[in-house]
Formats: structure tokens, sequence, C-alpha cells
């Protein structure tokens, strides 16, 4: 049976694959998306040129009556929220916008959904809210006391808006904890994509904790797999951690990309962060056995495919 979703943060990184992937199985999708110019602009708007048969409206989560005119008009089965301000290090610098768009976006699309509790929520949690925790693999059965940045804070904010407002007003929930997310299409202001620039033009690049710092590097499509999985199963307060369970040091992360991007990188070693965390890796135990969560893309292939529409993307 076909759906009705509608993806805040259509024009993002995760939610024009998604919204690719839907249109694909045939479901019916709208998209609402601010074009918040934290990074740029033309790459969203490239994005979704990439899917003519998409429709995006533009409008800001702040906007509750907008956005809830969309769900009025549009009737969705399901909301899948990926809108959010994205950004670690980021979050320390300016924590006011995080819990404007995080905390009170996210609180105004509970607010809509109060009413309609036949609509499914699927929404975009993080890795970042395992914070300081140095037990690995990271389990969603984890006490997660302590957080290492604001934006994990907003995200565990979310899980916690989400679970009272399942309690109080039925509404089936769905949180996705996703474990840094690399692919085509993807977002300038992650680490990956600023090394793959600098690389490319021959500038150096900062590799902080001596580049020892470990990431689950997770590809777009294995990540689209996972939320497509996430929607068709009968949840109803649930969490689920997607990342690849195979955490990878930044330094043979440089080494593949190196490979791919067929140039050197002059490598700056630099000290821990503020903000930052030694690794991430997730505990994919809980998704593959509810899901059939099973990520299939190797780091090496993934930089490959990558490199190969980076390339293409920034020679334009």
């Amino acid at each position: 049976m076909s759906k009705k979703v509608l993806i805040t943060g259509a024009a993002g990184f995760i939610g024009f694959h998604l919204a690719k992937a839907l249109l694909k199985k045939g479901d019916e999708v709208l998209g609402f998306d601010n074009f918040n110019p934290y990074y740029s602009v033309k790459l969203k708007k490239e994005r979704v040129k990439n899917i003519p048969e998409l429709k995006v409206i533009e409008g800001d989560l702040k906007d509750q009556n907008k956005l809830k005119g969309l769900v009025d008009n549009f009737s969705p089965t399901h909301i899948v929220h990926l809108a959010a301000q994205a950004g670690v290090r980021a979050s320390l610098e300016n924590p006011t916008l995080y819990v404007e768009s995080n905390i009170q976006g996210f609180l105004n699309v509970l607010e809509i959904l109060k009413l309609k509790p036949s609509v499914k929520l699927i929404y975009a949690s993080s890795s970042s809210v395992y914070g300081t925790q140095t037990k690995e693999p990271f389990s969603e059965k984890d006490n997660l006391e302590t957080q290492a940045s604001f934006y994990g804070v907003t995200k565990k904010c979310n899980e916690l808006m989400a679970a009272t407002y399942h309690h109080l007003y039925g509404i089936p929930v769905c949180g996705l904890r996703f474990f840094t997310v690399y692919g085509p299409f993807g977002r300038p202001d992650m680490a990956y994509y600023g090394f793959a620039k600098d690389i490319f033009s021959g500038k150096p690049i900062e590799l902080y904790n001596d580049g020892n710092m470990k990431r689950d590097f997770t590809y777009i499509d294995d990540i689209i797999e996972g939320t497509l999985s996430a929607i068709d199963y009968p949840f109803k307060n649930e969490i689920f951690n997607l990342g690849n369970n195979e955490p990878t040091s930044l330094n043979q992360f440089i080494d593949f990309l190196e490979e791919a991007l067929g140039k050197k990188a002059i490598r700056e070693l630099k000290p821990m962060q503020k903000g930052d965390v030694l690794s991430t890796y997730a505990d994919i135990e809980k998704s593959s056995r509810l899901l059939g969560f099973k990520p299939k893309i190797k780091l090496a292939e993934g930089l490959k495919r990558f490199a190969d529409w980076f390339k293409s993307y920034e020679d334009k």
C-alpha cells in the first residue's frame, strides 16, 4: 500500500535521497524546507532540481501555522522529520539557534501531530546523543546522561519530547540515531567534504587528536535502506541506531579518500577540539533484528562513489 510522506528538510542530504527512494517505490511525497544558508543553498537547490517530480514547499518550522496548513491539506500517513540546525561545533557558538530550530521546531511538529495520532512520525536523532560515553559499541539501551555538545543535547531532548508526546497523546514515534553519514550530494559542512575540497585544491587538512579519532562512517544508501525499513515498521515508540558497525580512524579514512580522489593530502595534526568525542560505534543488533538493517557499502567503495560525484560537481 502506497504512503503519503511529508519530509521536513527535503532539500537536505538525507531528505533528498529519501525522497528519491520513496518516489521510486511509488509513494506520494511532499517536501518542506527553509533552504537555510548554513551551507550552500545552491547545492540544496541542485538536489531538488535533481528530482523534478518532487514538490518542495519553502517554509520554516518556526511558522507553525504554515506547517499545520501543509499537514491539513496534504493529509500525510507519515512525517519524516529531518529538518534541523546541523553542526556539532557551531552549536557551541550559537546555542540559541539550535534551541529555536531543533527544540522549538520539533515541538511545533509534535503539537500539530497530537491532534492527528494516526500519523506516524519518524525523526532524525544522532549518534551525538551518546556524548562522552566510552562503553562500546553504543547501544539504544545505554544511559545517556552526559553530553559532549549542545547539538547532542538538542537531539537527546527530541527523543525525550517524542517519548512524552507518545505517552500523553498516543503519537507513534520512531527516532533514528544516524552515525556520520557520507556520500554523493553530501553536506559541505561535514569534515569528509571539507577534506575532499582541500585535498583536491592542494590545501592542508587539519586532523584533530592527531587523526586518531574514530567514526562509524555510514554510506547514504545504507542509511536510506534503514530509514525505509523504519517507515514500514509497526512502531509505537522506538529508537534505532543506523550505523556501519565498523569504526575507522580519521587517518585510515584519509588514506581511502586520497585513493578515491587520486591525490595525496597535506596533513596537519592538531589537538582535540572542544565538543568532539574520541569515537563513535553503532551497536546495530536491534536494527538488524527488527528492521533487517545490514549495511552493505564498505568505506573504500563508498568514498569512491562520493569522490566520483564530488569531482563532477566541483568541476561545474
